[in-house]
């Protein structure tokens, strides 16, 4: 069988714009691969329009750019650029689709062989923006998400940037590093992110250049330069590297519900992160490939111990 390499070429450029059409070689489902990227329904930086366009914004290293992107068949990608960053975001869609994502030689455990034969397409997508994947990162510790979610909406709108282009109202692009070390102690108090976690996001705004460096540095090099700084640790360098990084390894260890859903969904109990590494283990290095399998099968959650927690509303402090 003879197999043909990706492509990406030009189509239709414009004065302010750059358009490209990429065509893979194998399956590619948009919606899948770029989800991890939205943080929340009412994420400014991401929409999905009614005609099926799937919007996003993302500062590069040569500014910020506007994304539209469709998907044409089961292999096609159009994508719209607009911004000084748009000859730069369309040099990195290949990265950005997952074209670098190989999973040729992964085999998937039976709980996800399902969801592995129903989407094909599922790529990791890789970003290779850390601070983008940084920041929203170390608002969820430790915290509800609905939570974090609340507060990167309220600080990417008030901090951000409008759009470039023809962008659907409200979208917003994210704040440069500069901008993330100079917001206010007020204004993270007004978002609902506790001093520890503002102090975090801080720190990591003021050593982003080292920090953005890492994406082209190998898995756990990359993970180890970012736990340098305090207030990062394994889950949260395990989350930017599924994204900025594409990393298919990397697993959450740490997270609040993680090791509970997945001992269930291998073996009908509850476990640790000790014995989820156990059970994931014979799938290095595709083990978050696994976590994301097990999630799309939407398997059975371990079932809840204890009251809920509630949910803290740090702007009332």
């Amino acid at each position: 069988m003879t197999s043909t390499s990706p492509t990406t070429v030009a189509a239709r450029p414009s004065a302010g714009d750059v358009t490209v059409e990429h065509t893979s070689d194998r399956p590619l489902d948009l919606g899948l691969t770029l989800a991890p990227l939205r943080h929340g329904a009412g994420d400014p930086t991401f929409r999905r329009t009614p005609d099926g366009a799937l919007w996003r914004t993302t500062l590069v290293r040569t500014g910020p750019v506007t994304q539209r992107l469709v998907a044409h068949g089961e292999r096609t990608v159009v994508a719209q650029h607009w911004g000084p960053g748009a000859r730069e975001a369309a040099d990195d869609l290949p990265r950005l689709l997952g074209e670098e994502d190989d999973a040729s030689a992964f085999t998937p455990p039976p709980q996800a062989r399902d969801a592995a034969r129903r989407t094909p397409g599922l790529r990791m997508c890789r970003s290779e923006r850390v601070l983008e994947a940084l920041v929203p990162a170390v608002l969820e510790q430790k915290v509800q998400v609905v939570t974090a979610h609340r507060a990167w909406r309220w600080l990417v709108t008030r901090h951000g940037s409008p759009a470039p282009g023809p962008a659907p109202d409200g979208l917003r692009v994210v704040p440069s590093a500069r901008a993330w070390a100079a917001v206010p102690t007020w204004d993270w108090h007004r978002a609902g992110v506790d001093p520890r976690r503002a102090a975090t996001a801080v720190r990591c705004a003021q050593v982003a250049a080292r920090l953005e460096d890492a994406s082209g540095m190998p898995g756990e090099e990359a993970r180890a330069r970012l736990e340098k700084v305090p207030g990062v640790g394994r889950w949260t360098s395990a989350e930017v590297a599924q994204r900025a990084f594409g990393d298919p390894d990397a697993v959450s260890v740490g997270d609040f519900h993680l090791a509970a859903a997945v001992g269930w969904a291998f073996t009908g109990e509850r476990t640790d992160d000790e014995g989820m590494l156990r059970l994931l283990a014979p799938y290095a290095p595709h083990r978050h490939r696994v976590v994301r399998l097990l999630f799309l099968d939407r398997r059975p959650q371990a079932p809840r111990r204890g009251p809920r927690l509630s949910i803290a509303d740090y702007r009332t402090f």
